[in-house]
């Protein structure tokens, strides 16, 4: 893997209106070139008009930017496929449980030198963005361990340092260095259940995000456009495009159930787009989606997922998969 030369700066402009199909005359910094970092551009990606404005704000201003939302709602893609036509280089890092400070910040390592043992500082994957024109987004925010949150603090604030204390360094941010991250809440820790593992966070912390936006659900039309034009066996097909509209009903039942607490799993729409795929394989769409979806919820909630399914496909689930044929 080659390394990003820190002399990197944005060399170009990206005119708002004519890459993402957004009312609005900002031009915002990018990169001429690629790089390995640069996530891959997703040709019929559907931006959101105020969440991709403020993910923008955050390349061109330095503005450091937190996504909110609903698992599903595609947080952390929206981020990379705005930095994918900036060619900006961008590295996600998920705040599980298992991501301790050390890993955020580095350690002594021994390593072989010259046929000898010596201890080397390896510097973890902040310091590493922290010096280089890298978008550094922290997926699943507000489930990151407290010491990791307190680590993360020192680079909020645009002007601010990051202190090595194994090293006795300061480090200064470079100027192509940006900051995002993904949550399923805004830091008030959840109440709900849905969201076990996230946690409060320090409202000074909290604070330091200069923007925070909230993505929602894809409309209907736009979901349906997008399942369409992923697939080809069902484009320019009416009726095809009137199945992927009953498959994206049921999806949104399934959304509103998971809001209102009636079931615990929901179809995003990355799930609906499996279940049309698994449907080109059995041509059977009630096998398809238990294969895709009602596999994967708790038995206890899959007759309210079937009658779900029932309303919006007109067949009852089970029978229609007991007449499967696959050759």
């Amino acid at each position: 893997m080659t390394d990003l030369p820190p002399q990197m700066l944005p060399d170009t402009l990206v005119n708002v209106r004519n890459t993402f199909n957004i009312d609005s005359d900002l031009s915002v910094p990018a990169f001429s070139e690629k790089s390995e970092f640069v996530p891959t551009i997703d040709p019929s990606y559907q931006f959101d008009q105020d969440t991709t404005l403020a993910i923008l704000a955050g390349f061109a201003y330095n503005r450091r930017v937190m996504i909110q939302g609903y698992h599903g709602t595609g947080k952390s893609t929206h981020i990379e496929q705005v930095a994918a036509r900036l060619n900006w280089p961008s590295i996600r890092v998920n705040l599980d449980s298992h991501i301790s400070r050390i890993d955020l910040i580095g350690k002594d390592a021994i390593v072989l030198q010259d046929g000898k043992q010596i201890t080397e500082y390896k510097e973890g994957i902040l310091p590493w963005s922290f010096q280089r024109p890298v978008a550094l987004v922290f997926d699943e925010y507000d489930a990151g361990r407290p010491d990791v949150m307190f680590a993360i603090q020192r680079v909020l604030e645009a002007e601010g340092k990051l202190t090595l204390l194994d090293q006795n360094r300061v480090i200064s941010a470079h100027q192509g260095f940006r900051l995002f991250a993904t949550a399923n809440t805004v830091g008030l820790g959840d109440s709900s259940g849905l969201y076990h593992g996230t946690q409060q966070i320090n409202q000074g912390q909290m604070d330091r995000w200069n923007i925070v936006a909230t993505l929602n659900y894809l409309e209907f039309d736009t979901e349906v456009a997008i399942i369409t034009s992923k697939l080809q066996a069902y484009q320019n097909d009416p009726e095809q495009t009137e199945v992927v509209k009953r498959m994206v009903r049921v999806a949104e039942l399934t959304r509103v159930g998971f809001i209102q607490g009636e079931i615990s799993t929901l179809m995003s729409p990355r799930t609906v787009i499996s279940w049309a795929e698994n449907n080109t394989l059995f041509n059977n769409l009630a096998m398809s989606f238990k294969l895709s979806f009602l596999n994967k919820c708790d038995e206890t909630e899959r007759g309210i997922i079937a009658e779900y399914y029932q309303r919006c496909m007109g067949e009852e689930l089970e029978e229609s998969v007991s007449n499967l044929q696959l050759f």
